[in-house]
């Protein structure tokens, strides 16, 4: 490919920015990200543990994950790990904001079948119009298992013609969540829940629940002059859970020793689901699951109540979830000096009202991180008028009492159906990651 620019994309991050491409794809959705992440671990080695086994020293030495719903934490304990080993903690979340289906589902009108949706998190919903959406979730059966699954692009949302609303480009798309925003899958009377169990491989009548999203059934893809670009749904945050995911299997694959503070740290990813929502459930950020794990990880290592605290201490988490570049049609929605770039680097993510953990400490050792990956980073601040977001950093910090680190790569058209970021930052998030896990 002939290059038009010297930002032009070198083959080994262009790989990972397909890679993660691959990765988005096969996760549709929370429950189908924890699952990817799970295939990929076990790939490279890693053991899947259960929650209602006990734990003994063999399971929480080496490589190992647990799978909570549509969560799942995974570490890698270096040779020699005992109760005195702190943890380095890198941490995202696997879901997105989407159009949920309802659990009554069937809808229609005018001829036409419909699904009932509700809005879950804080979608750009006019980015929702006019694409063809895959769903995607787990379905609950009558013997109390679950299945996954995963249709192709069935829904569509029309926007109404031009030709009815003349004042649509004056006035700008107004949407009514009930009214506006319930996608057509088919001629009347196609049911949903029938085309579910089709695509799971079940029996309609044994579906009693269903956790259903939707999502941009187009492919993600390379663009731009150099492809410098990767357009994709869900890089909020599934970008992150690549980076981690990736870097856990680099550092698991890589000896590590005693460092001159003290035994090499316990690496840990942990990908939480429902922060679109706030995260208090029970496999939120806000709920027990990575205090569980570390509470028993440690326990098994021979350790007692004091001794993790002692370790909590000592301890570190990088909590990665994407955040805003500065945007060139929008200039003054952003701070007047610090101004977030695509393809600069993964951005440490500042607010004075702890909306985001970093703290000057953090700072310092991200920076420290970035340096030893020979990855550029750069910094994000809200504009003063412009409240920002939050996410599972400070929840994490104030469960578990560990230093925080908000970072995350940039992007455009965030909570759109369908993002971008640059194609070289999903690498540098992935070597950054990778050497904050190795302490």
């Amino acid at each position: 490919m002939t290059s038009f620019s010297a930002a032009a994309p070198s083959p080994r991050a262009r790989a990972a920015a397909l890679d993660l491409g691959a990765f988005v794809t096969a996760a549709p959705s929370s429950f189908h990200a924890a699952r990817e992440v799970a295939r990929r671990l076990e790939e490279a080695g890693f053991t899947e543990l259960h929650e209602t086994n006990s734990w003994d020293p063999a399971d929480a030495a080496g490589n190992r994950y647990v799978l909570r719903d549509g969560s799942i934490i995974a570490w890698s304990a270096p040779e020699g790990a005992d109760a005195a080993s702190p943890f380095r903690i890198v941490g995202s979340h696997t879901d997105s904001p989407a159009l949920k289906l309802k659990p009554n589902p069937q809808l229609g009108a005018e001829g036409l079948a419909q699904v009932g949706i509700e809005i879950y998190g804080g979608p750009l919903l006019n980015s929702w119009l006019d694409r063809e959406l895959r769903m995607a979730g787990r379905l609950a059966l009558t013997d109390g298992s679950t299945v996954l699954v995963d249709t192709p692009g069935l829904l569509r949302v029309p926007q109404l013609a031009v030709h009815l609303d003349r004042a649509v480009n004056k006035d700008g798309v107004q949407l009514d969540p009930q009214r506006h925003m319930q996608p057509i899958l088919g001629f009347a009377p196609s049911d949903v829940l029938e085309i579910l169990a089709h695509h799971a491989g079940v029996a309609r009548r044994d579906i009693v629940g269903l956790d259903v999203v939707t999502v941009d059934a187009q492919a993600p893809a390379l663009f731009g002059a150099d492809e410098e670009f990767l357009a994709s749904a869900r890089l909020d945050n599934l970008s992150s859970v690549h980076a981690e995911v990736e870097a856990l299997i680099t550092v698991a694959r890589g000896a590590r020793a005693e460092t001159p503070d003290g035994p090499a740290p316990i690496a840990v990813m942990v990908a939480n689901d429902h922060e679109e929502v706030g995260s208090a459930t029970r496999s939120g950020a806000a709920g027990p699951f990575l205090e569980d794990v570390l509470v028993r990880v440690h326990a098994a290592l021979g350790g007692e109540e004091s001794s993790r605290r002692q370790v909590l201490a000592s301890s570190m988490v990088l909590s990665a979830d994407a955040g805003h570049a500065a945007h060139p049609n929008y200039p003054d929605r952003h701070d007047p000096v610090t101004r977030p770039r695509l393809g600069e680097g993964p951005m440490l993510k500042i607010n004075a009202q702890q909306r985001y953990a970093t703290d000057a400490v953090g700072i310092a050792a991200f920076v420290a991180a970035c340096e030893r990956a020979g990855v550029p980073h750069q910094h994000f601040v809200s504009n003063n008028a412009m409240p920002c977001g939050s996410t599972i950093g400070p929840i994490t910090a104030t469960r578990l009492g560990m230093t925080t680190i908000d970072v995350g790569i940039t992007l455009l058209s965030m909570h759109s159906a369908r993002e971008m970021c640059a194609t070289a930052d999903p690498l540098m998030l992935q070597q950054a990651c990778a050497a904050f896990l190795r302490g």
